[in-house]
């Protein structure tokens, strides 16, 4: 089974529309269709992005259907310790914990739409970069 970390903006997409690869990696991952690679740190990342007012008010959620789903995703996912450190490596600094969690759970991929920053860091670590429609097509394959 491949193991995928989600950028928090393939999160925020999501929520965001009920259609489109974000949801459905989403609900893969509900499904445990592949293993959610989860930290404490990222874990704490997609709280507070989601909770943020733009936010619920975009995707019509409470604060509280946003830790339901997150509580729901601890529940499936996978827990990463982060031993290994890669800072100052890509330009966001709230990008960190997304490489550090991929890197340290041996992840297939990290999920994104900003590829063009992880791409040269995570490539050396030997961690592949991809949107959410490359993994709903990798999953439909696996099932043909």
């Amino acid at each position: 089974m491949k193991a995928y970390v989600l950028d928090t903006n393939v999160f925020v997409a999501a929520f965001r529309s009920d259609i489109g690869g974000s949801r459905q990696v989403l609900e893969a991952a509900r499904a445990r269709r592949f293993d959610l690679l989860l930290s404490v740190p990222l874990m704490l990342e997609y709280e507070s992005v989601l909770t943020r007012p733009e936010h619920l008010a975009a995707s019509r959620a409470s604060k509280e259907d946003v830790s339901a789903v997150l509580d729901e995703l601890a529940s499936v996912g996978k827990r990463v310790e982060l031993m290994i450190r890669t800072r100052p490596r890509l330009p966001d600094p709230n990008d960190w914990m997304v490489l550090e969690t991929a890197i340290n759970g041996r992840a297939d991929a990290i999920v994104t739409f900003n590829d063009r920053d992880f791409r040269p860091v995570a490539t050396r670590f030997r961690c592949s970069v991809v949107r959410p429609g490359e993994v709903i097509r990798g999953l439909a394959e696996e099932t043909e």
